[in-house]
Parts: structure tokens; C-alpha cells; sequence
């Protein structure tokens, strides 16, 4: 199958052929561009990586150059992050490139001036791709035209619903023109997001695309037992013994991410740290440092798990295993991309191996556990502890000698 084959105009299929890695249309392209040039709502489920981007952008951009007329905002498109959103525009834009006709679009969100944004805007645009609390911004500043939009799409609409854009989405919702076409597209599909699907989706062409387990000759998943307070030591000796050239880590607060990258340049590696308070500027330097080579690691929360593509990344670590099982497939995705191979590796301390024993579960693949010398766990999980239940803990020398300090008191006084 080509892309020429799904129904796109023969500009389109040129700006295709131009696109590095565009080959052939992956399982939701195939699907979602036919139906959505057809005009029918899209209901896509398909997880991270799949090429969901391509699935709306082409069939969207094809719809806005068969209008006729002035330049006016055709097309919606809400995303969760800046850097998805900022992803998002790119991929439109190098579509759009090779287009006869001159499209303007522009890109939206919050974290930074709305001015220039604004300035931006002026004279219109053809899509706008945006943050929802921007949008509605923009919406706010008479910056946006609401009555020709024609599409809506909704890109990773899990975690629009996970980072609380519900209400935001209800008000946008009732601002845009009743009569339009829909495009919905989530890499896991809870009730809640079930529920906004139903309320929005007219009789929608339902895409499901079963997620590809982890190949295994792509990414070598690792899992070593580990003390909690060891972490940080156990992942400067793998920085230093591994030859990573650069690093993704993921930890689970925004403290996190600054003390562990702090801890790193305090031993000479450098790191740099990225979550969801850092400015828009703050993120795109810290970025470009890092697939510049002079920063090797970044340490970040599940804001990068995501939407960000970091090419040639050799490894991924879990330095703080994920609250949700499914965003572990995300996060080691990051690695073993366009045919490159990587590792994942994950800290599993005693209280933790319950957890990781779900995530092996939901992608149906057991990894061994390590130890590493020098690294042993003083903390052992018990079975009980391994499947849910009470937390065990072998006794520490410490806690022997204080045993044994009682024992001797208690001989004593008698």
C-alpha cells in the first residue's frame, strides 16, 4: 500500500515523498486518512509512535487546500504539552511546504508572552494548533475567528483528560461551530475519556490498533534491585560504565528532577532537567542542549514520555517506575527508534516490585532481576511485599546491632 493509494492529492503525496521516514503508511494512516477525506468523525486508538501525527495532518491539510476564498481558521487542533503541540505544527508544517497554495499555521501555549503569539495571529491563520488554557486565551483576546473552523482534532486525548483540560475542552467545545468534523485520537481509551468520545463523535469511524508489544531485539529491558537511597550512585556508575552518549531518566516530581540532575553535575555529568514548571524557553534550551550533545543526560518527569522525539537515544532509565502501567511502554519508547536499538532500564527498590510485577504482566514479558556489586539492596522484597501485600525487609546492620543492644539491655536488667 502507498500513500498515493489512500486518496490524497497528488501535491500531498510529493510532500510525502520529501518527508524523511515516509515510506509506506503505517496501520492507523492506512486507516484514519481515507476515512477522514471522506469526512466522517474519527474515533483512533493507537498508541505512541504509531504514526498518528501523519493520520490526521495529511488527510486536515488536504481538506483546507479544497476550500475556496480568504484565509480563515478551518482547523482545531488541541494537544496536552507545548512540546506536542510545537511537534504537532512542525509536521504540518514541513507537509505544507510543498503545497501550491501558502498555508498559515500557528502554534499555541501557555508558559510565555501571549504577545507574540498574538502578533502572530494577525491577518489570521488557515490551523491552529494549541494548548487548550492558550486557545482559549487567544479566544479571549479576539485573536481567533471561530465561525469557518470546519475540524477538530483532539490529539492524545488521555492525557488532555490526565493533566485537567476537561473543562477547558467543554468551553471550547461549545464555542466552535456545531456542524464540523471531529477527529479523536488516544493511545488508551478509561471511561473518561470514553464518555467525552460519546459526547463528541457523530457516528465515528472507529480505528483500534492492537499496541505492538516491546520488540525485544529493539530494546533490552533491564530490571536491577536497588536500595532507594542508592539510586542516584547506582545511575552516575551506569552513565559512567554503560558509554551512553545520552540518557533519558525519568523520575516522578519536579523536585526530582532538579535534586538527581543537581546530584549528577556535583560529579561531573551533565545534566539538565525538564518537567511541566519549566518555561517554554527553559524547555526548548534544555533540549536542544541535549541532542546537541553538551548536556548527556536529562532527567524528567512523564512530561516527556510523550510526544518527544530525541533521536539516537541509547537509553532510557526508570529511575522512579511510573504511576500508570501502560505509560511504561511510553517511556521506554523514547529508545530503539527508527531501527535503532536501546536499553531500559529500571530501578526496582523492595517496595516497588509489586508494581513492576504489573507492568510485566500488562506487556506480557517478564524481565530478570539484577544486582549489581557494590549495589545490593540491604531492603529484600517478601513475597508478600512482591505480590501486594505487607512490606518485608531483612534486617540491616544496623538494625542488628540495635537488636542486639536491646536484647543485652534486657539481660541486663534482669
Amino acid at each position: 500500500m502507498s500513500f498515493a493509494s489512500l486518496g490524497l492529492a497528488p501535491a500531498l503525496v510529493r510532500a510525502v515523498r520529501e518527508q524523511e521516514g515516509y515510506h509506506t503508511p503505517t496501520a492507523i494512516q492506512a486507516a484514519a486518512i481515507p476515512a477522514t477525506l471522506r469526512g466522517a468523525d474519527v474515533l483512533g486508538l493507537a498508541q505512541t509512535g504509531s504514526g498518528k501525527t501523519a493520520a490526521f495532518a495529511l488527510p486536515l491539510l488536504q481538506r483546507v487546500i479544497e476550500r475556496e476564498g480568504l484565509r480563515q481558521l478551518a482547523a482545531v487542533v488541541l494537544a496536552p504539552t507545548r512540546e506536542l503541540a510545537i511537534q504537532t505544527g512542525e509536521v504540518l508544517r514541513d507537509f505544507a511546504r510543498s503545497l501550491p497554495q501558502r498555508l498559515k499555521i500557528a502554534v499555541a501555549f501557555g508558559g510565555v508572552s501571549i504577545n507574540p503569539q498574538l502578533m502572530g495571529l494577525r491577518g489570521g491563520c488557515d490551523i491552529i494548533v494549541a494548548t487548550p488554557g492558550r486557545f482559549l486565551d487567544l479566544v479571549d483576546h479576539n485573536a481567533l475567528r471561530l465561525n469557518g473552523v470546519q475540524m477538530l482534532v483532539l490529539d492524545e486525548a488521555d492525557r488532555l483528560l490526565d493533566l485537567g483540560f476537561s473543562e477547558e475542552l467543554q468551553k471550547i467545545l461549545a464555542l466552535l461551530p456545531a456542524q464540523r468534523q471531529n477527529l479523536f485520537f488516544s493511545a488508551t481509551f478509561p471511561q473518561a475519556v470514553r464518555t467525552l468520545a460519546e459526547g463528541l463523535l457523530h457516528e465515528p469511524e472507529r480505528i483500534e490498533i492492537a499496541p505492538e508489544p516491546v520488540r525485544s531485539d529493539a530494546i533490552m529491558q533491564r530490571a536491577i534491585h536497588v536500595d532507594a537511597a542508592d539510586r542516584t550512585p547506582l545511575l552516575r556508575h551506569l552513565l559512567e560504565t554503560e558509554g551512553w552518549t545520552r540518557a533519558l531518566v525519568f523520575v516522578a516530581t519536579k523536585y526530582a528532577t532538579e535534586h538527581v540532575a543537581d546530584k549528577l553535575w556535583a560529579k561531573g555529568i551533565k545534566a539538565g532537567s525538564l518537567h511541566g514548571e519549566l518555561s517554554q524557553g527553559g524547555r526548548s534550551k534544555v533540549l536542544a542542549a541535549l541532542k546537541a550533545g553538551e548536556v548527556q543526560v536529562l532527567v524528567a518527569t512523564d512530561v516527556a514520555a510523550r510526544g518527544l522525539d530525541i533521536p539516537e537515544l541509547p537509553a532510557v532509565v526508570n529511575y522512579d517506575l511510573p504511576r500508570a502501567a501502560a505509560d511504561y511502554t511510553h517511556r521506554i519508547g523514547r529508545t530503539g527508534r527508527a531501527g535503532a536499538t536501546g536499553v531500559a532500564v529500571s530501578f526496582i527498590p523492595a517496595d516497588a516490585e509489586a508494581h513492576f510485577r504489573l507492568i510485566e504482566k500488562r506487556q506480557g514479558k517478564r524481565v530478570p532481576r539484577e544486582q549489581l556489586a557494590g549495589f545490593e539492596p540491604e531492603e529484600v522484597a517478601s513475597e508478600q511485599q512482591a505480590t501486594g501485600g505487607i512490606k518485608g525487609k531483612r534486617p540491616s546492620k544496623k538494625d542488628k546491632l540495635r537488636a542486639a543492644a536491646a536484647a543485652e539491655a534486657a539481660a541486663n536488667g534482669r
